[in-house]
């Protein structure tokens, strides 16, 4: 069955035109992270739709971008300028708060073509998010900065397994991750060297690049932070403590972790945290809201990834850490937005 598109629009939707800034809010994309960023883009769309803002869903599937207004009316998204029409009226997007976790969202796809058409959007630029959402890439490139990482051994499809260079250089037990993949998916934990080829086997599954890393024990947090007024902003901490193997997608998503805010940890380890942030943005050029993961090992932060388009679903973390620092979600979100629309254009 083909996409019905409904081009009618009612008086109130016009009137809207006429004094409120219009604000996409991308969601969904085409990779395992879909139906969780379709989560997090309708709890950005719900919080904004009652606010300054006139807001639209934009829908992005492989095939076709779509707009849903208020009434739930569809509207095909020309791509090629990012409009779309009502009753023969082009409407442009002043901004777009970017909630596509995974492609095209968090891999720079989306940025880049907001950048050329001069969009502001709340999430970095094409370059920075290509960067963080490749593991491997962006561990190396940290690591010349001296922050502390786990020993990592890289994996194509393709290669040769050899069990026991992996684990001369990693170590068992190890993580087997997908390179370019968030939420968990993909990722195994190692506890024998017997194990390693099924674990290789399932990762390439989620992608054909992997990161085989050796497993740091600690505790595990995750920290948001974002930019006001030039000045990074660090929230609370969260401690994580799973009752699973590790922070998987079922301990995520599913209540399987105990989740403290703020973490239990020492101000040393606060400190330090901190100040691996603020390098991270400062040397990145990173914009808008952020999600940073450590392994704290002996009082030393070990980095494992940034996430430059966090979740906001009921069982995210940001929301947690927003609503322990006293912030209420429509002011996050519009803060987000009115800093967007202030960033220098590419």
């Amino acid at each position: 069955m083909g996409l019905r598109i409904n081009f009618k629009c009612n008086t109130f939707v016009k009137s809207l035109f006429m004094s409120k800034k219009v604000v996409g809010i991308a969601m969904g994309g085409h990779s395992s992270e879909r139906e969780i960023s379709l989560k997090s883009g309708n709890t950005v769309y719900q919080v904004l739709r009652q606010s300054r803002w006139n807001c639209f869903k934009i829908i992005v599937d492989k095939n076709h971008w779509t707009v849903l207004d208020q009434q739930e009316n569809k509207f095909l998204l020309n791509q090629k300028d990012f409009t779309f029409k009502i009753d023969e009226k082009i409407i442009h997007f002043d901004v777009v708060f970017n909630a596509i976790h995974g492609e095209p969202g968090e891999d720079g796809q989306l940025a880049k073509s907001l950048d050329q058409l001069q969009i502001p959007h709340t999430s970095c630029s094409q370059k920075i998010a290509a960067l963080t959402f490749n593991k491997r890439d962006f561990l190396k490139k940290v690591k010349e900065w001296h922050i502390p990482i786990a020993k990592s051994f890289d994996f194509d499809l393709g290669d040769l397994l050899d069990i026991d260079t992996i684990e001369k250089k990693v170590g068992i037990p190890c993580f087997v991750k997908p390179n370019r993949s968030g939420s968990s998916y993909g990722i195994v934990k190692v506890y024998e060297k017997k194990a390693l080829k099924n674990a290789v086997n399932s990762a390439l599954k989620e992608d054909d690049q992997l990161i085989i890393e050796s497993a740091l024990v600690g505790t595990e947090i995750s920290v948001g932070s974002y930019v006001l007024n030039g000045k990074v902003i660090i929230l609370p901490i969260t401690e994580i403590i799973s009752e699973n193997d590790f922070f998987d997608f079922d301990a995520k998503y599913n209540g399987k972790s105990e989740e403290i805010t703020p973490a239990r940890i020492n101000e040393i380890s606060i400190i330090k945290v901190h100040a691996t942030i603020k390098k991270l943005y400062h040397q990145l050029g990173l914009k808008g809201v952020c999600r940073s993961e450590f392994i704290i090992v002996n009082s030393i932060p070990h980095l494992l990834e940034v996430n430059t388009v966090p979740g906001f679903t009921d069982a995210s973390l940001i929301p947690q850490q927003l609503s322990a620092a006293g912030i209420k979600l429509t002011d996050f979100f519009e803060l987000l937005l009115t800093e967007a629309m202030k960033k220098p254009l590419i």
